[in-house]
């Protein structure tokens, strides 16, 4: 069920208010009441031993007579009122003396006869309406008067029970009222949860859904500056790349489904006019080697993939050696010396030191210089110069390969190392490239953890820039 993690969240939180006030209701009612019955009993039990010691006790070291029963009974009435209770006096066979509401008697005029003490047990005070002498509940508290070693009679002392739940209900009014003062706190509590968490989840989780569908361009609008805006920033990056991915993947699947059917184009028609008779035998040769040409492009094309691909899954080794940079240059010029001559290019190589050893992959480096100057040659006008040159700056040395081309323009310069991405400029020159030779380059030189940077001006041309470790003949 939708929210059903916030509802219940929401009910477990009802559930403890509920439950909060229910005990509060019950037990810590009862605890209340029997520690303020406690309480009251303590006290009252110190006051009727006080009447007992100072009041009572000479009243049975003598023959009873009516100025002593008075004399306590006015006693009894002046504590009544300070303690707001009835005090009695009985004799040890329960007859009534004294009652400070009524007064005292003479003669018997009460007997209580199921009254006993050890009917409170081990404690001093009993509740009830002791033994029916009082139509209301009472807190009864009993001491025992000793006379040579014999009980003569008791004190009692009676409070009413109503005003101990009074006092119970003050005080439970009081922890409702906090109760209800934490409660409405806790709501601003769970309103703030609410606004700075559980929205915000929830924009998240519709923010995963539409990414889940491809939606890349949805928005997650939360600007908060903690875990959850950082969460949402991330989340916004992460959709923005995915993007570009998703933008790239099609581009790269359209440009290289392109490159693949000009070719297979070419070589299907080909193929076809030579078995229907349409290409005369006099011109066969020519137009095998177009389709051998063609050929020749598809295998370009898939190299070319197959080693982007190796440095994609990252399973490409890279076998690092020490080598003289400058020599593989000569090597790698000497290639082009052909394509060279044919178009009138010449190539200036400028070592700054006779030997430069650097650390690397040699293999790969050879096809980065390869890369590079077979653009340079590609885009050079006849009768032009090329200039590749070594230069040692801080342990690093620069490889530069310049030519005096067409040039790149400036809003290209970005896209340049992206696969199978041409200029509008090169479109007409490069009839057979791939668009792969750059974005090869660039894997290689980052694999080796170095820089490439490019430097081009339109119809002056364009420098290749790339770093390699150098290595000190004395590490050899």
């Amino acid at each position: 069920m939708k929210h059903s993690l916030y509802i219940k969240f929401i009910l477990t939180y009802l559930i403890f208010g509920f439950l909060s006030f229910f005990v509060i209701a019950t037990l810590s009612s009862q605890m209340t009441l029997n520690h303020l019955t406690k309480k009251k009993a303590e006290t009252l039990y110190r006051e009727a031993n006080y009447i007992s010691t100072n009041f009572v006790r000479s009243y049975y070291s003598k023959s009873l007579n009516t100025q002593s029963l008075s004399t306590i009974h006015s006693h009894f009435q002046a504590l009544d009122t300070y303690l707001d209770a009835s005090i009695w006096l009985l004799n040890a066979d329960g007859t009534l003396l004294i009652d400070s509401d009524i007064g005292y008697f003479e003669e018997p005029s009460s007997v209580i006869d199921a009254f006993d003490l050890t009917d409170m047990g081990n404690q001093y005070y009993m509740t009830g309406d002791f033994y029916g002498m009082f139509e209301v509940e009472m807190l009864s508290v009993a001491t025992p008067i000793s006379y040579n070693f014999k009980t003569r009679g008791y004190v009692l002392i009676h409070t009413p029970m109503s005003n101990l739940y009074r006092e119970r209900d003050s005080i439970l009014n009081i922890t409702y009222l906090t109760l209800i003062f934490i409660f409405v706190l806790s709501l601003l509590v769970l309103a703030v949860f609410t606004f700075t968490v559980y929205r915000p989840l929830m924009k998240i989780t519709e923010a995963a859904r539409q990414y889940a569908q491809g939606n890349f361009k949805y928005e997650l609008s939360i600007y908060e500056e903690d875990e959850i805006g950082e969460l949402a920033d991330t989340l916004n990056y992460m959709a923005h790349e995915l993007g570009e991915m998703d933008e790239y993947q099609k581009k790269f699947v359209a440009n290289i489904s392109h490159d693949f059917r000009s070719p297979l184009t070419s070589i299907k028609g080909y193929l076809e006019a030579i078995l229907d008779g349409t290409i005369p035998l006099e011109m066969l040769d020519k137009y095998l080697n177009i389709v051998l040409m063609e050929t020749e492009r598809l295998n370009k094309l898939t190299s070319g993939l197959l080693t982007l691909n190796s440095f994609d899954t990252k399973r490409s080794m890279l076998d690092i050696t020490s080598f003289d940079i400058n020599t593989v240059i000569k090597n790698t010029v000497s290639s082009f010396e052909g394509r060279c001559r044919e178009h009138h290019i010449s190539i200036e190589l400028l070592f700054d030191t006779r030997q430069q050893l650097v650390s690397a992959d040699i293999g790969k480096i050879q096809q980065v210089l390869y890369n590079l100057l077979d653009n340079a040659i590609k885009f050079s006008p006849d009768h032009s110069q090329i200039t590749i040159e070594t230069t040692l700056r801080h342990e690093k040395v620069f490889i530069s390969v310049k030519d005096e081309g067409i040039g790149i323009p400036r809003d290209c310069m970005k896209r340049i190392w992206e696969r199978f991405y041409k200029t509008d400029l090169s479109r007409g020159k490069d009839k057979r490239g791939t668009g792969l030779g750059l974005a090869i380059v660039k894997e290689i030189i980052t694999s080796h953890g170095e820089h490439i940077n490019a430097i081009s001006t339109e119809g002056v041309g364009t420098e290749f820039i790339f770093t390699l470790p150098r290595v000190a003949e004395k590490e050899l």
